[in-house]
């Protein structure tokens, strides 16, 4: 794992396949090894905390996740997002992929900024969250959906993988469309702590199968509680998660011993 990584970096929990990094992903990624990772997920801010209100487990709550989360405006919006992505072409290899997801407060921010850094976009996914919470204002149409974002450099060379068959067969015979239809985040898997934007493991687990090989290094440079990690292990992918939430590192750090636990069984 170490050659994968150059200098001094604050390493909160590490295997043979997986380590988890404490910091700011912009100076961690500076640090990470050009052209050495096959796939990048990215679950960036949103900037949602606006004070506002929503609807969690049949309550009224606050919609404020964090300092890290808090409103910024369109050009400091843009900056903040080309800047991440311009740091993760560098350690993409030629032939590698990135994964973004947003909603309508940040992913046509993100959208442009891949273009403008030279990227290629493939697909745009639409996850369609079959419990969403409900619209409280009732001024608007129900938020049910999130958007994915699957690019490749913009190269003539760069030809990313695409595992169709698997695709195929995960999806009863049929070619796999754009629209991915399930439910928010289970409780289940939330066992060992909770993160206020968690995935699904089932979107990750098609992101990951979808467009990786076993062996592969998969990167996340928000990698929040963790499932991006989870998953790449469970199936034998090599990991690196970036925070800068001690917090939400030892949630993570607990799910990936949970998943070598039950590798030994």
């Amino acid at each position: 794992m170490k050659k994968l990584l150059r200098g001094r970096i604050n390493v909160y929990f590490e295997t043979e396949t997986e380590q988890l990094l404490l910091g700011d992903c912009f100076e961690i990624l500076k640090k990470v090894k050009p052209e050495s990772v096959d796939m990048i997920f990215a679950d960036p801010p949103y900037f949602l905390s606006n004070n506002g209100i929503t609807c969690q487990a049949g309550k009224m709550v606050s919609v404020n996740k964090g300092t890290w989360d808090e409103g910024k405006d369109l050009n400091a919006k843009h900056k903040f997002n080309r800047g991440w992505i311009r740091l993760c072409k560098k350690v993409l290899k030629p032939n590698g992929t990135i994964w973004i997801s947003g909603t309508l407060h940040n992913i046509y921010s993100i959208g442009m900024a891949l273009e403008q850094e030279g990227f290629k976009i493939l697909n745009n996914i639409t996850w369609q969250k079959t419990n969403p919470p409900p619209n409280l204002a009732c001024r608007c149409f129900t938020h049910s959906t999130e958007t994915i974002l699957w690019a490749k450099k913009n190269e003539k060379k760069a030809k990313q993988l695409f595992n169709y068959k698997v695709m195929k067969e995960m999806n009863d015979g049929k070619q796999m469309k754009d629209v991915w239809t399930g439910s928010l985040t289970k409780p289940s898997e939330k066992a060992e702590g909770k993160h206020s934007t968690q995935k699904p493991e089932y979107l990750l687990e098609r992101i990951i199968l979808s467009s990786t090989s076993e062996g592969d290094v998969v990167l996340d440079p928000f990698c929040g509680s963790g499932t991006t990690g989870k998953v790449a292990s469970k199936n034998n992918r090599i990991f690196i998660g970036v925070d800068n939430v001690e917090e939400y590192l030892q949630i993570s750090k607990r799910r990936l011993e949970k998943v070598h636990e039950g590798k030994k069984l």
